[in-house]
C-alpha cells in the first residue's frame, strides 16, 4: 500500500512495475534521477503547506529505503529533494515569524508543517553522514560534498531550535548529538573553512553555519519571544564571519560547546573545567559588525543582504534587536545582582494591564477575578521563579506582563515574564523579572486636550519613598509619545510628567520614563 500510495499521479511508471519491464531494478519512484524528476515536477508550486508535506513525505520515505540505494544516490535525491523544499520553508516561516499575531489554529499549522519537514530533512542528512562514516557503498563519490551535506544538516537544527524556542519546548538530547557529528567530521577531514553555497545565494561554512547556531542559541534562547529569536537568528546569520572558533582557551570566549558530551552551549566561566573536546565561541570582532550596524540602522537604512525571508521589518524594530544582542554578546556576562533564596510562597497573579488596573482603586473590576495561584520556588529582590503545570501554562510567553500578590501581602507588584522554558512533563518554568512590589493605578490627562474628552490611566510604580524626580508608568500602548506631556493626580496632588523615553513595548502596554513635576493647582470644589 505504501508504495502504491507513492506512485499515485505516475502512470507510466505503474504500468513499468506491473509488466515488470526494467527486470531486478528497484521500482521505487527514487530510485533513478528520472522519476525523481517526476516526482518534483508534481509537487505543487502554489500550496505550500502542501509542497511541504509532500516532500517532506518524499525524504521519510528516501531515508526508510536507504538501504536499497548506493549512498551516492541516496544523498543526490536528497540534495535535490532539501532544495527544492527551500522556497517553501522560507514562505512558511516568513508567516509564522510575523510582526502580527496569529490565530492558534494557524500558529499550529505553521509550526507543525515546519517542524515535520525540518525533522525528516535533518534525520535523512544525518543518515547520509552516519553511513558515510560506516563505509557505505559509494561514500567515496560524495566525498567532495561533504561540508555541503553538514552545512545543510546544521542549518536543517538551526531551524529545529528555532521552532523549539518560539514554543519553549525541551529539545531532544540527540539534536545536540547530532551537531556534533557534523561538526566532528569537519574538523577531522578539515573542511569546516571550505567555502559551501548552501543554497542559491547563500554563501557560508560548516564552521560558520555551527558558531551562528551555538552563539545565537546560547545567547536567545527561553529569553526571547519568537519574532524577537527569528530576528536575532537572522542578524546572526548575516554577521557570522565574524564568529570564530577556538580549540584551545580564549579569554574573549562567550559560549563553550563539548563535542564528546555534547549540551546546549554554556557560558565559559571561572569555573569551567578545561579539556581537549571543548570548543569556543568568540564573538569579538561580531560586536564590531553589530555596532556598525546599528549606526546604519539609526539611519533608517536596512543593510544589504540581511536575508529577513522577504519580510519587511522597520529599521527602528531591528535597531532595537541589534542594541539587545551588544548587551548579550558583553564580557565578562552579567551577574546577578540579588541572592535568590529557596522559597516557597504561593503567591496570586494575573496576567496583562487590563487586570492589573482591576486591582487597584480606579479599576473597573468587572467580575472581580481573583487571579491564578502560583507557588515561587526561589524568589529575591528583583524576581521570582516558578514551575506551572502544562493546563494552566496557557497564554504566558516571553515579555507578558504580570501582576502578583504574596501571601500575608496587602499590596500588588508588577513584573514581566523573562525566561521560559518546559522539562519532561511539559511543565513551564518561569522566570520573572519584577518591576516594583508596588503599583498603584492613577489618572492621567493630556495636556493638549480638555478634561472632557476622557481621562487616561496608568500604573505609577515608584515606591512611596522615592525622591528621584523621575516617574515610571505602565500605560496602555500608543499613550506615550516623545511629544506628549501628561498630567497626573497621586496622593491628591497634581504633577506635571515630561517625556524622558519609552523603556519598553510589550503587546498590551507601555513602560514610560517621565520627569516628574508638583503642580500647584486650586482645585474647584
Amino acid at each position: 500500500m505504501f508504495i502504491l500510495r507513492l506512485l499515485t499521479g505516475m502512470a507510466l511508471l505503474e504500468v513499468s512495475v506491473v509488466l515488470g519491464l526494467f527486470g531486478k531494478k528497484s521500482d521505487h519512484p527514487l530510485a533513478d534521477m528520472k522519476s525523481v524528476q517526476h516526482v518534483l515536477d508534481d509537487i505543487p508550486r502554489t500550496d505550500s503547506f502542501k509542497a511541504l508535506q509532500e516532500l517532506g513525505d518524499w525524504v521519510e520515505a528516501l531515508r526508510e529505503e536507504a538501504g536499497n540505494f548506493k549512498l551516492d544516490h541516496q544523498w543526490a535525491v536528497l540534495r535535490l529533494l532539501d532544495q527544492t523544499a527551500q522556497n517553501h520553508v522560507r514562505k512558511l516561516l516568513f508567516d509564522y515569524f510575523s510582526v502580527h499575531s496569529l490565530a492558534q489554529f494557524q500558529e499550529n499549522r505553521l509550526w507543525t508543517s515546519l517542524e515535520r519537514y525540518l525533522t525528516q530533512s535533518e534525520h535523512c542528512h544525518f543518515d547520509v553522514l552516519t553511513r558515510y562514516i560506516s563505509g557505505g557503498k559509494g561514500a567515496s563519490s560524495i566525498k567532495q560534498d561533504l561540508p555541503l551535506l553538514c552545512a545543510r544538516g546544521i542549518a536543517a537544527n538551526t531551524g529545529r531550535l528555532k521552532l523549539a524556542a518560539a514554543r519553549y519546548t525541551l529539545v531532544e538530547p540527540w539534536l545536540w548529538n547530532h551537531l556534533a557529528g557534523y561538526y566532528n567530521l569537519a574538523e577531522s577531514q578539515n573542511f569546516q573553512h571550505e567555502a559551501v553555497s548552501l543554497y542559491p545565494g547563500v554563501n557560508t561554512t560548516v564552521a560558520q553555519e555551527f558558531a551562528v547556531l551555538m552563539v545565537w542559541y546560547g545567547s536567545s534562547a527561553g529569553t526571547l519571544s519568537p519574532l524577537q529569536e527569528h530576528i536575532t537568528e537572522r542578524i546572526f546569520a548575516y554577521l557570522g564571519k565574524g564568529l570564530q572558533i577556538s580549540n584551545g582557551y580564549n579569554a574573549m570566549s562567550l559560549y563553550i560547546f563539548d563535542l564528546a558530551q555534547p549540551t546546549p552551549p554554556m557560558r565559559l566561566t571561572g569555573e569551567t573545567t578545561l579539556h581537549p573536546t571543548l570548543r569556543f565561541f568568540d564573538a569579538e570582532a561580531m560586536k564590531q559588525q553589530l555596532e556598525s550596524m546599528t549606526r546604519t540602522l539609526d539611519k533608517g537604512i536596512l543593510p544589504e543582504g540581511l536575508n529577513l525571508y522577504g519580510a519587511k521589518y522597520e529599521s527602528e524594530l531591528l535597531g532595537d534587536f541589534a542594541q539587545r544582542l551588544l548587551k548579550s554578546l558583553a564580557l565578562p556576562p552579567p551577574m546577578r545582582r540579588n541572592t535568590r533564596h529557596k522559597i516557597n510562597v504561593n503567591m496570586k497573579v494575573v496576567s496583562g494591564f487590563s487586570k492589573m488596573l482591576d486591582k487597584t482603586d480606579i479599576g473597573l473590576n468587572f467580575g472581580s477575578e481573583e487571579g491564578m495561584i502560583w507557588d515561587a520556588e526561589d524568589i529575591s529582590a528583583t524576581g521570582f521563579r516558578t514551575v506551572i503545570p502544562l493546563p494552566r501554562a496557557d497564554g504566558i510567553k516571553i515579555g507578558t506582563l504580570l501582576g502578583s500578590r504574596p501571601e500575608r501581602v496587602e499590596h500588588w507588584g508588577a513584573g514581566v515574564v523573562r525566561r521560559l522554558s518546559r522539562d519532561a512533563e511539559g511543565n513551564l518554568h518561569v522566570g520573572v523579572e519584577i518591576l516594583s512590589h508596588r503599583f498603584v493605578g492613577v489618572p492621567l490627562r493630556d495636556q493638549s486636550q480638555s478634561f472632557t474628552e476622557g481621562d487616561l490611566t496608568g500604573l505609577y510604580l515608584n515606591r512611596p519613598s522615592d525622591t528621584s524626580g523621575e516617574a515610571w508608568l505602565l500605560m496602555k500602548p500608543g499613550v506615550y509619545l516623545p511629544t506628549r506631556s501628561l498630567a497626573m493626580q497621586l496622593n491628591n496632588k497634581d504633577y506635571l510628567l515630561l517625556p524622558m523615553s519609552l523603556v519598553e513595548h510589550g503587546s498590551d502596554y507601555d513602560l514610560a520614563r517621565y520627569r516628574m513635576m508638583e503642580q500647584d493647582t486650586i482645585h474647584e470644589e
